[in-house]
């Protein structure tokens, strides 16, 4: 099924700011992630499958931001209202310099960003478009709590992303219109997980799938809509601050319908919580 996306065409131009080993999925790193929590510390993990004309099913974009193997300008990444972009000129947020993890294929950047008024950080990875379905997978498996990854902090601190995180979300054309997936994922462990699925009709096509790994939906939505990062933004905005969730679908279907020029009704129809 091919998707309509409402589109934003200013683009930004975007570095990696920490240092980045990416690795194949078959290397081993010399230490593996474990699942793990610091008490007082909150972390969000956002995969992000970047637009991509030639491997989705997506209605093509302009050529420059629908290339799915250069984040510095993708739709979802680099454009002025992709997460790396929004969240780097948000006053709420403040991407981290001089932190080291590895990211292994088919991540192409990683950002790491920390809330100004919590102890709350935002990992953030972009993946190349063309492995839409292994981003959806790792999704899923970080759900569950069976995938485990971390950041190490230019302080030497260490931040536990992945099954790890309270929060999981994901961003971009929704995959499970194009393909299945054969796999199970069921949670791991009784940990706390909330989830966040920014596709088109991401409730019906996610919904089999993040039943089986216990991540509580609390936004996701239930017709064609874009992707993009303010809906995310303005739906943590209330998240960290532990507000309800109707006030986490409030705020992102407020700025939905700000950016999208649509009544807050149609937006609140679009953007719901639970099952």
């Amino acid at each position: 099924m091919r998707t309509i996306l409402l589109l934003s065409v200013l683009l930004f131009s975007c570095q990696p700011n920490g240092k980045q080993q990416q690795i194949t999925e078959t290397d081993k790193p010399e230490t593996k992630p474990v699942r793990q929590r610091v008490a007082g510390q909150k972390v969000i993990h956002v995969y992000v499958a970047l637009c991509d004309n030639k491997y989705q099913g997506i209605v093509p974009v302009p050529e420059k931001i629908g290339n799915g193997k250069h984040p510095a300008n993708n739709l979802y990444w680099g454009c002025a209202f992709g997460v790396k972009t929004f969240f780097s000129n948000s006053n709420e947020w403040e991407l981290q310099k001089g932190f080291t993890s590895n990211i292994f294929a088919p991540i192409l950047e990683r950002c790491v960003f920390k809330n100004h008024l919590t102890n709350t950080w935002l990992v953030a990875d972009a993946y190349d478009g063309q492995f839409i379905k292994a981003c959806t997978e790792k999704f899923l498996s970080a759900c569950a709590g069976s995938f485990n990854d971390s950041v190490i902090l230019k302080d030497g601190s260490k931040i536990f992303a992945g099954g790890s995180s309270h929060l999981l979300a994901y961003i971009g054309h929704d995959g499970l219109m194009d393909f299945s997936i054969n796999k199970t994922f069921a949670a791991v462990d009784s940990s706390k997980r909330e989830s966040i699925i920014l596709a088109c009709i991401s409730k019906t096509f996610f919904a089999p799938l993040l039943k089986q790994t216990a991540a509580k939906p609390i936004l996701w939505s239930t017709g064609l809509m874009a992707p993009e990062a303010y809906v995310l933004h303005d739906a943590l905005s209330a998240w960290v601050k532990n507000q309800p969730v109707e006030t986490i679908r409030s705020n992102a279907a407020a700025a939905y319908s700000k950016y999208q020029k649509c009544s807050i009704k149609a937006a609140r129809n679009l953007l719901v919580s639970g099952w």
